[in-house]
């Protein structure tokens, strides 16, 4: 007896897969915009060493920096969306026909060549954390997790794929939990953040200029003006605010809440990684981190096993973002200015220059892994590249922004400029500084 199409298990379970992913695609998280992703991608494996060395070397001092980078980071990264958003294509679109050829040039080489330096950092700390917990060799689960995120990216649709990068933003939580499991003076906490106590010596300096460096970085800014091209093409026909007028009002209001919000999100959670590890290793007298695994690994004896496991799960989802994230930034920015198809959403045949710019990036980090390169080196020079493409980009990006010509009547408030401008110049200094003796 034939089975009813309505009753056949087959049609049951594609129905209670499209139901699914119907549930997954409406919950909230699913809708938050690309500013999530963007603010965690900021703390990366190789940001979370970052935070984690100035935790452990200044203790509870070092908490005011993130105050001050929060508003910074999110100015630039807001004016970064608008961008995309307003004129319907990214950074490295718009400088192409706003500023003379070179200039785009000198940006994407120095891009592609730190970002690949980073994701070397990023993978081999995501091995080593692999095999803290697992017991499976380093290497074998670095190449688990690089050809693990190739895949995703290759293979999965934006629409998609996009979902599984936000549901891994959660991963960020871990280190907010980490507080639970450890004493932590609140009153001191409180009085550090806004009246630290160190000396301004070298030492310092390097710590300072090293957060900052981390925190407000090249890479972010293409990634996030070119997600929202990549939303808009599909939520919005593929209709830039140019084109749309009587969607700017709501969409610029999206892009200052989705960026701000997100930013703060990446802000704070740095904000408790550098507390977790004040508390824990600067008290301990552990005061010299070079990589996230070795924070995580330094904590196990002194704050127990569940604070160990949280923040190297901590480590490897934000690694899941971060290296997805170089890879694309530098897809977009190459294929831009090649003019070549781009875009996640794209299948590999429509945008093959596209996807074997990420392709090569994330290899050639792995490569790296097992070259006489150490994966730290690897961040020193990358953490040099940006330090010299960061402060030229970030005056770039404030003259696109402030351009009528390219923004039409979307130019960015005064305030937003201002804001830029206070981070590029803090840059400058921090770029400077980085290429002085001593």
């Amino acid at each position: 007896m034939p089975i009813a199409p309505e009753n056949h298990p087959k049609l049951d379970r594609e129905a209670a897969r499209r139901t699914l992913w119907e549930r997954v695609k409406e919950h909230p998280l699913a809708r938050v915009g690309p500013g999530l992703i963007t603010g965690v991608a900021d703390d990366d494996p190789s940001g979370i060493a970052t935070y984690s060395q100035a935790g452990a070397q200044f203790g509870l001092n070092m908490l005011w920096t993130m105050p001050l980078c929060f508003p910074l980071m999110a100015a630039v990264q807001s004016m970064c969306a608008r961008i995309g958003r307003v004129t319907g294509k990214g950074l490295a679109a718009n400088i192409k026909t706003a500023f003379p050829p070179i200039v785009l040039r000198g940006v994407v080489v120095l891009l592609l060549i730190a970002n690949i330096l980073n994701i070397a950092a990023d993978v081999a700390a995501m091995g080593e954390v692999g095999e803290m917990l697992t017991g499976v060799d380093r290497h074998l689960m670095t190449g688990l997790f690089v050809f693990g995120t190739l895949g995703l990216q290759i293979f999965v649709p934006y629409h998609r794929y996009v979902v599984f990068l936000k549901w891994l933003t959660l991963s960020l939580l871990a280190y907010a939990a980490v507080l639970f499991t450890v004493h932590v003076p609140w009153g001191e906490v409180a009085l550090r953040t806004v009246w630290p106590q160190f000396a301004l010596n070298s030492n310092a300096a390097a710590v300072i200029l090293g957060v900052f460096g981390t925190t407000i970085s090249p890479y972010l800014f293409f990634w996030q003006a070119s997600e929202e091209v990549e939303d808009m093409r599909a939520s919005s026909g593929g209709r830039a605010l140019l084109q749309d007028a009587p969607a700017s009002a709501a969409e610029l209001r999206r892009i200052r809440w989705d960026t701000w919000s997100g930013m703060f999100y990446s802000d704070i959670t740095a904000y408790f990684i550098i507390l977790a590890t004040g508390v824990t290793l600067h008290v301990a007298g552990i005061t010299d981190i070079t990589t996230a695994a070795q924070a995580a690994s330094a904590l196990k004896p002194l704050a127990g096993h569940f604070a160990f496991v949280l923040f190297a799960l901590g480590i490897l989802g934000v690694g899941l973002i971060g290296v997805p994230v170089l890879a694309g930034s530098a897809a977009y920015a190459l294929c831009e200015a090649m003019g070549w198809n781009w875009g996640l959403e794209r299948k590999t045949k429509d945008a093959r220059g596209f996807y074997a710019v990420i392709s090569v990036s994330v290899l050639a980090g792995l490569v790296i892994q097992y070259s006489p390169i150490s994966p730290m080196k690897a961040l020193f020079w990358s953490a040099v590249i940006n330090g010299a493409v960061a402060v030229p980009l970030m005056v770039v990006i404030i003259l696109l922004v402030s351009k009528k010509s390219v923004m039409g009547p979307y130019t960015a408030s005064r305030t937003l400029v201002t804001l830029g401008w206070i981070a590029t110049a803090i840059m400058g200094v921090a770029a400077v500084a980085m290429f002085l003796p001593g």
